[in-house]
């Protein structure tokens, strides 16, 4: 059986520890060694990609990332059973678009994450107003359905989207796509303010945040952080090695608090 991630994250929480959430790509070379040494370094979490031919959400290096893992014959199913082999004690949520899990259907989509040990979804495309038929099928199978929050809707829809959240609610620090940027956006705290404001479930903050000193800067604010290109890259340029210093690295900085 899966972890159940929104408690795992409390837990952690209560413990006097911010989170961190890093994310991978599935199926791109070396992935799970990669996870694996994210495990090993601090991660709370994991976030694994199901590479999809067209990432709306994404910027050129987990685009990359993905075209990658597809040329090499990387299929939704099997990067799912591929995760039941990782043999990790945290939890594991993959992030996909709708048009994967609408081909592949609910209930058998659900049903594999939770027979592969998969706590949770991220569905970035599926709009809150849209995603009723989802959840519901995700709530009976036991799959915690991860919600996005963005920096631009307002205070009336905020507890919507609160309340439909489980797992932990994802606060999207800035409008436009994935990728690594010089500077934390103010949008991103500003968010995470306004959410922590609102509810007890644990708030990440994810997209853009590019570094261990972001990092830290996010925490500030928010209960922890996802981070993806900036691991992504690392995995792609030099390896899982490199994956695993670098979380060491973030964990270190946002233990600081």
């Amino acid at each position: 059986m899966p972890i159940h991630l929104e408690t795992h994250l409390r837990a952690q929480r209560s413990a006097g520890r911010k989170l961190l959430v890093p994310y991978v790509t599935g199926g791109l070379l070396n992935w799970k060694e990669a996870i694996r040494a994210a495990a090993a370094n601090g991660a709370d979490a994991i976030e694994v990609g199901i590479p999809f031919s067209d990432p709306v959400m994404d910027g050129p290096v987990i685009q990359e990332a993905s075209l990658r893992a597809l040329k090499d014959g990387a299929t939704p199913f099997g990067i799912i059973q591929e995760i039941s082999t990782l043999d990790i004690d945290i939890p594991i949520a993959v992030m996909l678009y709708y048009n994967t899990l609408f081909r592949a259907g609910h209930e058998r989509f659900a049903t594999s994450l939770v027979k592969n040990g998969v706590s949770a979804a991220i569905v970035p495309d599926l709009p809150l107003e849209e995603a009723g038929e989802w959840c519901r099928d995700a709530d009976a199978a036991g799959v915690e359905t991860v919600m996005l929050a963005a920096p631009t809707a307002p205070d009336s829809r905020l507890p919507l989207v609160v309340e439909r959240a489980r797992g932990f609610v994802y606060a999207v620090g800035l409008l436009g796509i994935t990728g690594e940027r010089d500077s934390l956006a103010a949008t991103a705290t500003a968010l995470a303010t306004r959410l922590k404001k609102i509810t007890d479930k644990p708030v990440l903050i994810g997209v853009g945040v590019s570094n261990a000193a972001q990092a830290y800067e996010a925490c500030k604010v928010a209960d922890g952080v996802i981070q993806g290109a900036s691991v992504v890259r690392r995995l792609m340029e030099s390896g899982p090695d490199a994956v695993g210093e670098y979380i060491a690295e973030v964990r270190a900085a946002i233990d600081a608090h």
